[in-house]
C-alpha cells in the first residue's frame, strides 16, 4: 500500500502538470466544438482510460524500454499525431453538415459512443506528455522499501485519472456549452466544427514537431 503521505504529495504534483492542457485536454476541447457534449465526454473517458494504460505500462516494465528507445518513443508520438490529423480532417470535411437537427439524427448516422471512446484511448495512451510524466515522476513516489513497486505505481496511477476526470469534464462542457450557443445558427455551427477540426490537426502537427527532451 501506498503511504498516505505519498498519496497527498504526488495529487499535489499531478494537479500542476494537469492544469496545463495538453494534448489530452486540447484534443476533448476540439471534440466538444465540432461534435457536443455527448462526444466530448466519451472522449474524456477514453482519454482517461488510455492515460491509465500508460500508467501500467511503466508500472510492469514496457514503459522503460519505450522510455529508453528514441526509435520507438518517437514511432509512438508519430502514431499519436497521425490520428489526430485524421480526425481533425474528418471534423473540417463534414463542418457543413453540422446542423443542429444532426443532433437528432438516427443512431446509426452517428459515429458510436464506443468508436469515440477508442479514439480517446488511441490519442490517451499516445500522448508524450503523459507518458513522459508517469515515466519519469511515478516512480519518484514509490517507496521501494516497501515492496510490490509495481502494485504502488498502479495504485498511485489512479490519482492523475481522477483528477484528470474533472478537470478534462470541465474543459469538455465549457466547451460544448459554447458550440450550443454557435448551434443556434448553422453557418456558426459549420465555423466552430471547422474551428475544432483545424484545432485538431494543429495539435497533431504540434505533437509530431514535438521531440524528447533529451
Amino acid at each position: 500500500m501506498v503511504s498516505t503521505e505519498n498519496i497527498l504529495a504526488f495529487a499535489a504534483m499531478s494537479l500542476l502538470v494537469i492544469a496545463i492542457p495538453g494534448p489530452s485536454v486540447l484534443f476533448v476541447i476540439g471534440r466538444a466544438l465540432a461534435h457536443g457534449r455527448r462526444t466530448a465526454l466519451a472522449t474524456v473517458l477514453g482519454n482517461l482510460v488510455g492515460s491509465y494504460l500508460l500508467v501500467l505500462a511503466v508500472a510492469w516494465g514496457l514503459g522503460a524500454l519505450v522510455e529508453s528507445s528514441a526509435a520507438v518513443f518517437t514511432g509512438v508520438r508519430l502514431a499519436g499525431a497521425a490520428y489526430l490529423v485524421h480526425l481533425g480532417v474528418q471534423a473540417f470535411r463534414h463542418r457543413k453538415g453540422m446542423r443542429a437537427a444532426d443532433l437528432a439524427a438516427p443512431p446509426g448516422e452517428r459515429r458510436s459512443d464506443l468508436r469515440t471512446v477508442l479514439d480517446g484511448v488511441l490519442v490517451g495512451v499516445t500522448n508524450p506528455k503523459g507518458f513522459v510524466f508517469f515515466a519519469a515522476v511515478l516512480p519518484q513516489f514509490v517507496d521501494h522499501s516497501a515492496g510490490h513497486v509495481p502494485l504502488q505505481m498502479t495504485e498511485l496511477g489512479l490519482v492523475p485519472v481522477a483528477i484528470g476526470l474533472i478537470t478534462d469534464t470541465v474543459w469538455g462542457l465549457c466547451a460544448a456549452a459554447a458550440r450550443s450557443w454557435f448551434a443556434r445558427s448553422d453557418r456558426r455551427l459549420s465555423m466552430v466544427g471547422g474551428a475544432g477540426g483545424l484545432a485538431m490537426i494543429g495539435l497533431g502537427v504540434t505533437v509530431a514537431a514535438a521531440g524528447r527532451a533529451d
